[in-house]
């Protein structure tokens, strides 16, 4: 049971941070330039790859859809970890997968991001491992 409980608790911080996220990408100014001109240069530009969308776009694009995994995340590693224990714990697979993004994005928060999400990712992959090795000797 107290493997199930690190793994909720792992799962509702990447959740909460998704959620976050996505609320940040949509509404308020959290994740715009704080130069303006610089939005507006964004808005203007097409990457090289295509021109059917901005730099813009493809900012709140991917912010949008990099919550979207956190929060799948989160909402399939909990719902495992309650209704479904049995199965998550008894698939190598399943365990290794969820691992392998967490120490993704915990790459990503250290490299790339800044303290809160890297700290939360942290403590995320600290319950999640601490959950696995609680019922590994159990």
């Amino acid at each position: 049971m107290l493997a199930s409980i690190f793994m909720v608790l792992s799962s509702a911080m990447i959740l909460t941070l998704g959620a976050i996220h996505l609320m940040y990408t949509f509404s308020g100014k959290k994740l715009t330039p704080r130069d303006p001109a610089l939005q507006m240069r964004m808005a203007d530009v097409s990457p090289v790859l295509t021109r059917e969308t901005t730099m813009w776009k493809g900012w709140v694009g991917f912010n949008a859809s990099h919550s979207y995994g956190a929060i799948l995340f989160g909402l399939v590693y909990g719902y495992l970890a309650v209704a479904h224990r049995e199965v998550l714990f008894n698939s190598p697979f399943l365990l290794a997968v969820g691992l392998a993004m967490l120490c993704g994005w915990l790459f990503l928060g250290k490299v790339y991001w800044f303290s809160i999400p890297f700290r939360g990712i942290l403590v995320a992959t600290i319950c999640y491992v601490l959950s696995v090795a609680l019922r590994l000797i159990a």
